[in-house]
């Protein structure tokens, strides 16, 4: 068991809040995923969980957490001071042989995690999978997963929801794959930033995740119209109360001295009508609020981007894709023409990202197209000690720079999120400055590693729609399934000996 008690989390910073007197239990049998938009404090509050310093040195803490067991933490990154170990040495005194069960599930063989191999060289996928049979191993009590599904090929992503749906832990986790989120979570954990993130909000719903979209929906359409009705009904009343003290005024001014007993009883009628208008103000104060809505928001591509049907976008072949002397695959062909929505799926350490690297050094120098890509690592082209109008506004125009704010402002970015360093924003920020990027530049050929995996399961079907709706070419790699099935007209899966067409039919889709 899991219990939280009154936790209140500020940042150091601009003092938002983002707990306030918060509490929480995870039961025996809970699946409970934290859901929120991009920067509203989830990987903040599960480190808290799991230790207090963890966030100390940005955040101002307060509450009580009551565990019962043992707490296993995945975190969204692996620890840099690990980046020099080898899987030998990772493993350690790790009781392997006994837990043969996981690592075979997990697609992991015993010469791979006792080889010399450092984790530097691993795939992002590889990293996840081996973090998950380390902490499994230590047969925790309660499982806290920030992102378990980050860079996880589909195989391994059906792996994971069986084995979240099955376990008998008690689960808290994050998660930005909306299947997964729907397949495994009973409590839905829902953090929001609202009033222009001037206040936190945050709501638990034991239930399915399709039932709380669905019952919230619900909710705030009911909440919408009852509060509208009730100022309907005020406007209606007051009109009629206007006209009842237009009229007793009028009369009371009328009135001659010659009548005191008329001008009495005048007066009194007037108390009472003032009184009335009284008490309907006093019952408005208690009228519902509209709902308050943290709505997920993403700049549109320009809806005239197109390309021509028989422009060539990509003629790709290469014999063989390689990282140092080790051969991924070869034989690789890839013809991509007109607006065509290209998906690439394959298991983890096939080299897509690799290749997706060479397909974008094809790309990034031609002149009869504007191509922009968006790496897994951002830091690979952002500059985290940038702020994000210094990188969004490169030459600092003040009409960039006035552009840029203006563009960061519609997607509730805060000013201190704008003037900040990027590196201090979460991923699903970081990952918005990136497409905001490629909006204002005009991109018409866009090049994705993992487009939606930093995007919260709200954000996400917005994200999804821009990008159906991109009239330009799309080259990506992701194990998003509905990215997978929503955006992109043809799939293709990389192996060993190239790249083979996909059905969407497919079992793995």
């Amino acid at each position: 068991m899991l219990q939280l008690k009154n936790i209140t989390i500020h940042l150091k910073e601009d003092g938002r809040y983002i707990t306030d007197n918060f509490s929480f239990t995870l039961n025996r049998g809970d699946k409970a995923v934290i859901i929120g938009e991009e920067g509203n404090g989830k990987s903040t509050l599960l480190k808290f969980i799991y230790q207090q310093n963890l966030i100390e040195n940005y955040c101002v803490c307060s509450g009580d957490i009551i565990t019962k067991g043992k707490m296993a933490y995945l975190p969204q990154v692996m620890d840099k001071s690990c980046d020099t170990l080898s899987l030998a040495e990772y493993f350690g005194s790790s009781e392997y042989y006994m837990h043969t069960d996981i690592l075979t599930k997990l697609g992991l063989s015993i010469d791979f995690i006792l080889s010399d191999q450092k984790l530097v060289t691993l795939s992002g996928g590889e990293k996840v999978k081996i973090q998950l049979a380390h902490l499994l191993m230590e047969e925790p009590d309660i499982l806290l997963l920030d992102e378990p599904t980050n860079d996880l090929d589909i195989p391994t992503l059906q792996w994971l929801e069986t084995f979240i749906a099955e376990s008998r832990l008690p689960v808290l986790y994050i998660s930005h794959d909306e299947t997964l989120i729907e397949n495994t979570a009973n409590t839905i954990v829902h953090m929001e930033q609202i009033m222009r993130k001037s206040k936190c909000r945050i709501s638990v719903s034991h239930c399915s995740y399709r039932e709380y979209l669905s019952h919230r929906k619900i909710s705030f359409t009911h909440q919408e119209q009852v509060a509208k009705k009730q100022r309907e009904d005020y406007e209606k009343q007051m009109e009629k109360w206007r006209k009842i003290y237009d009229r007793v005024n009028h009369e009371q001014g009328a009135i001659t001295r010659q009548d005191p007993h008329g001008g009495k009883l005048l007066k009194k009628k007037m108390s009472s009508v003032i009184s009335m208008g009284k008490r309907f103000e006093k019952e408005k104060e208690n009228f519902l609020d509209f709902p308050q809505e943290e709505e997920a928001i993403l700049a549109k591509f320009d809806e005239t981007i197109h390309l021509p049907s028989g422009k060539t976008v990509l003629d790709f072949s290469c014999d063989k894709l390689c990282i140092g002397e080790r051969i991924l695959s070869q034989n690789l062909q890839l013809y991509v023409s007109g607006s065509e929505h290209i998906g690439i799926i394959g298991r983890n350490g096939a080299g897509k990202s690799t290749l997706l690297s060479l397909l974008w050094n094809n790309l990034k120098d031609r002149n009869d197209i504007t191509a922009a890509f968006m790496p897994q690592n951002y830091a690979e082209i952002l500059d985290f000690n940038k702020t994000p109008v210094q990188y969004l506004a490169e030459s600092y125009t003040k009409q960039e720079v006035t552009k840029a704010r203006t563009y960061m402002g519609g997607m509730k970015f805060t000013h201190e999120e704008m003037t900040g360093k990027i590196g201090n924003l979460s991923g699903g920020q970081r990952a918005k400055i990136l497409f905001l990027d490629m909006v204002l530049r005009g991109a018409d050929v866009l090049v994705l590693d993992e487009p939606t995996r930093n995007f919260s399961p709200l954000s996400s079907p917005v994200v999804r729609a821009a990008l159906y709706n991109f009239g330009g070419a799309i080259i990506s790699v992701s194990h998003d399934r509905k990215y997978l099935n929503e955006v992109c007209d043809k799939i293709y899966e990389l192996c060993e000996n190239g790249l083979f067409p996909v059905d969407k039919e497919s079992e793995y889709l």
